[in-house]
């Protein structure tokens, strides 16, 4: 917490806002996994996701939250995301993390699976206690739309503390990389423009890593 303690003053500024967010969307470049993905039979979305929550771990910033007003920084993150189930309905995928690209893929997609068969909302998410509530990040994926701006949905515009997530259509970059839109919604009392440029080049870095 000793890196939060230095930045408090920014914390009490933005805290204080009737909305506290910073929401930016960009363009995010990677090296094309896909054809690895198909290599090596795995889900491109779920290797994804798996980039993008190992690079959250990586930076303090994205782990600090709020609970009866008190910051906390949280040492795991429970994976979840948006799926869409039989009836074009959202629904939330919910699983236990893993440090194993392929388990995490396997349990990632089993939770997809899981979901989307769900005709009421998946409300697993009200068994957790407030503490472990914040273990969590937002992630949504919206496969079909190259979308240039977003708005995340928030329980409390003031406290936006738990990250958010999203990201849309693939294409082609040339040279091996792809392209694709990509958003991140973080409290601006602990995330600034420069942790989010960190995250998207963690993402890139644990995709390549992910390549060999």
């Amino acid at each position: 917490m000793a890196s939060f303690e230095r930045r408090r003053d920014r914390f009490a500024l933005f805290n204080s806002m009737d909305s506290a967010a910073v929401n930016l969307c960009f363009p995010l470049e990677l090296p094309d996994f896909r054809p690895w993905c198909r290599q090596q039979g795995l889900a491109p979305f779920h290797v994804l996701l798996c980039a993008v929550l190992r690079s959250v771990l990586g930076i303090d910033n994205f782990r600090y939250r709020l609970v009866d007003g008190e910051v906390i920084r949280i040492d795991r993150l429970r994976p979840s995301f948006t799926v869409v189930n039989q009836h074009n309905d959202l629904n939330f995928a919910q699983f236990d993390w893993t440090d194993d690209l392929r388990e995490f893929v396997a349990r990632s997609i089993a939770a997809r699976e899981q979901a989307a068969a769900m005709t009421e909302l998946n409300a697993g998410y009200r068994n957790m206690s407030p503490r472990e509530a914040k273990e969590q990040v937002f992630v949504t994926c919206i496969p079909w739309l190259a979308f240039t701006s977003i708005q995340h949905p928030s329980a409390s515009l003031a406290h936006p503390d738990i990250p958010s997530f999203a990201w849309g259509k693939f294409r082609q970059a040339g040279d091996g990389r792809l392209e694709l839109p990509f958003s991140v919604q973080a409290h601006h009392g602990f995330v600034d423009g420069f942790h989010i440029h960190q995250l998207a080049q963690g993402v890139a870095a644990e995709i390549a890593g992910f390549m060999g």
